[in-house]
């Protein structure tokens, strides 16, 4: 329903703000499964020009919403931790990314009508489809260039992977997929051989081997001799890289599960909300469904898988019969053999396995994070600051004293606790509750009034919302801001059609 200072004529230059204002956010919506820095620029100019609008008579009517006060509290307490940080320029710097926050507002106070609340939701799943066709194309055609037989001779077993704080040997060995030499896409032998033949005399080879991607120095001018380019490698046979984790247009495959995880919910939502399931929209949404699950499953990352399942569940049991669920259940039994099937196949473990490095590794960092965290009450009440790990791990003996990879604790709780204290988890557990709460009474709403939109939207915000928190108690994936602008979007979105919503049940009255 239009605003009552919007049934009034506006000014060309307010009327091209708004458009400009909506431009962005579509920007937003077809961008955040692909691009972070398109995305970011989305977000940036569109909140410069609502900034602009903001200033111009007659200003636009805002609104509240349910979530206000823990959001800017939880800000509030962030910038805080920043100030009395072990690092505070190091801290302040990251509340640029804390700021994504006001995406869920850029959204919600300038998206002013149910239908284009569902054209934006339609175009974030949409867009994300090309993900799943690169994720397909990938996997048929494969990726990279698989040396098998790699002998000790190879001048790809003198390989050493350099970083900040060691350099050490790590040889290419069989198996192990090279995906790029010095930046530049490989897709046989020959070229691999070709770019190691002469030039620099050391080349950055970009390989993949089970759960790391490093890139490696190898020294240039050492082939071996022979006649053709694997002898010259010193390797036996190659094939097409397949055992790669899928990672889409990101860099690495816990990004793309997590943002695939939250538009997979979207899309299992809108479905579930329809009216009619069987025409071209269900249609539509079904097979997006059944693509995003397939992206989700090649990137092999058992948190994010839960984290779906638990989604699915959630709005399954809010929405469907207790037989439908039955058979739904059912049917779901062979997909999570394969799943496990999957996970063996690509990653050698088990989905509950305590050898898993992985699993060992957050045992340790936990453990570290939670002594630290308690270890003085400064910490318990401001934290130790955002990113102020990175400058101070040696004096506290974190990651096993170097020995584990640099990086965070791999759990949202312990992360928020030991970076801004304990009060900011509070609020960061008071803002989630009062979200779900929100987005609860919404689809109670929408199932009583039996409106699509309302009610689909509802359902795939609450159970990305489910999921999101399910990974989240073993990844840091608040942290990761290509997936977190992508939850502020959705919130965005829900948040318009709580309002309108809300304010058409109040005129009735």
């Amino acid at each position: 329903m239009p605003r009552q200072n919007e049934l009034e004529p506006q000014p060309p230059t307010v009327v091209w703000l708004e458009r400009g204002i909506i431009g962005c956010i579509f920007l937003i919506a077809l961008f955040a499964p692909h691009s972070i820095a398109v995305t970011q620029i989305g977000w940036a100019f569109g909140t410069l020009l609502w900034v602009i609008r903001l200033l111009i008579f007659p200003r636009p009517k805002t609104y509240r919403t349910p979530i206000d006060y823990a959001m800017f509290g939880f800000f509030v307490l962030s910038g805080i931790s920043s100030i009395l940080s072990y690092t505070p320029y190091t801290s302040i710097g990251k509340m640029r990314a804390a700021s994504l926050f006001t995406i869920v507002y850029l959204v919600s106070q300038n998206v002013r009508s149910i239908r284009l609340a569902k054209i934006l939701a339609y175009c974030l799943v949409a867009s994300c489809m090309l993900n799943v066709l690169l994720t397909a194309k990938q996997v048929i055609f494969g990726r990279g260039v698989k040396l098998e037989g790699v002998s000790t001779a190879s001048p790809l077993a003198k390989a050493v992977f350099r970083n900040r704080t060691n350099t050490r040997p790590s040889p290419i060995v069989s198996g192990d997929i090279v995906w790029a030499v010095d930046g530049n896409p490989v897709h046989s032998p020959e070229e691999i051989a070709s770019a190691l033949a002469a030039g620099p005399p050391i080349a950055k080879v970009s390989t993949y081997h089970v759960e790391w991607v490093p890139t490696l120095e190898v020294p240039r001018g050492q082939l071996l001799p022979g006649t053709n380019a694997l002898e010259q490698l010193g390797a036996t046979s190659w094939s097409r890289g397949r055992d790669w984790r899928a990672t889409g247009f990101f860099g690495h495959w816990v990004t793309y599960a997590e943002v695939i995880q939250l538009i997979a919910s979207l899309a299992l939502g809108l479905f579930l909300g329809l009216k009619e399931k069987w025409n071209r929209a269900g249609a539509l949404l079904a097979i997006a469904v059944v693509g995003l699950v397939f992206a989700l499953a090649m990137s092999v990352t058992r948190a994010s898988w839960a984290g779906f399942a638990v989604s699915a569940a959630l709005m399954l049991m809010l929405s469907v019969s207790r037989r439908t669920l039955l058979v739904i259940g059912a049917c779901a039994i062979p997909l999570v053999i394969a799943a496990v099937v999957i996970l063996q196949q690509k990653r050698s473990v088990g989905f509950f396995d305590t050898k898993d490095q992985s699993t060992t590794w957050r045992g340790t960092v936990w453990r570290e994070g939670f002594e630290l965290l308690v270890s003085s009450p400064r910490h318990l009440v401001v934290g130790i600051g955002m990113d102020s790990i990175k400058a101070y791990w040696r004096q506290w003996g974190l990651f096993d004293n170097g020995r584990l990879p640099l990086g965070h604790m791999h759990s949202n709780l312990l992360q928020f606790a030991l970076e801004r204290g304990v009060p900011a988890l509070i609020v960061w557990l008071i803002l989630i509750g009062t979200y779900a709460r929100t987005l609860w009474r919404l689809i109670r709403r929408a199932r009583s009034s039996a409106e699509s939109l309302p009610l689909g939207l509802g359902l795939g915000a609450l159970g990305g919302l489910a999921g999101f928190c399910t990974s989240g108690l073993v990844h840091y994936n608040w942290g990761d801001s290509e997936v977190v602008m992508v939850l502020y979007f959705v919130m965005g979105l829900s948040l318009v059609v709580n309002n309108l919503k809300s304010t058409a049940n109040s005129q009735v009255r």
